[in-house]
Order: C-alpha cells, then structure tokens, then sequence
C-alpha cells in the first residue's frame, strides 16, 4: 500500500474513466470501501481533479525511473558489447545474467607469502 502524499503516475486505465495516463499525481486519500475496486484517491494537478483509482493503475515514480534506468543500462551494455565484439558480455546480457567483473588480483592474493616474494624478486631482477 502506498504511503499518503506519495507521488505516483498514472499506467493504466483499466476501467477506462479517461485517466490522464502518464501524468504525475499525489495520493490525497485511502478508499476503505470494502464493496468498492477502488484503492486511492489521486489528485492530478495537470487535470485539476481527483480520480479514484485502483492500485494497479499507478506506479511510484521512483520505481518507474528506476526501471527505465536499468533499461538504458541494459541497453548500452549491449551496444558496448557489439561494438567491441565481446560475445561473452553480449550472451551474459541477453540471457539475463548479472555481469561480474572478477579482480584480477584474485590469484596474487591465493598465492602464498613465499611465491610473491619469488615472483616480485624475478620482476625487480629482470
């Protein structure tokens, strides 16, 4: 349930009452009414009213603008992928796996005290 004063848009209208769809709205009001499909009374500035609405009808927009961030994100990394003909990144993307980007300096510390010693006296003798 969505909090009072919350900023919320309009996604749908599925009992089409002419709700401005993608418009920015405050939830004024909670409706309790257990006979009625409702959920919130939404105040839409841009339309000067308020609309009874059902919860699937709106959306926070903090939720929203997340979302279209991680499309972008998405979006990007493909285009990264392709460009630089990274097939590997490319599957990883499409098929939905996170990416994660292992440090290289993941086998140095696996390595023991002595073996550092002799790869760092090899480096500074060379």
């Amino acid at each position: 349930m969505l909090s009072l004063g919350a900023k919320v848009v309009i996604i749908a209208d599925q009992f089409e009452q002419n709700l401005p769809l993608g418009e920015y709205g405050y939830i004024i009001a909670y409706d309790r009414n257990a006979d009625n499909v409702f959920d919130y009374v939404v105040r839409v500035p841009a339309a000067n009213r308020n609309f009874l609405v059902p919860d699937e009808d709106v959306e926070l927009e903090e939720v929203l603008l997340q979302e279209e961030v991680d499309r972008i994100e998405r979006e990007a990394l493909i285009d990264y992928a392709l460009a630089t003909f990274n097939e590997e990144l490319f599957n990883r993307i499409v098929k939905g796996e996170e990416v994660h980007e292992e440090p290289e300096s993941a086998g140095v510390e696996s390595q023991s005290r002595e073996d550092f010693i002799r790869q760092v006296n090899l480096k500074a003798w060379i």
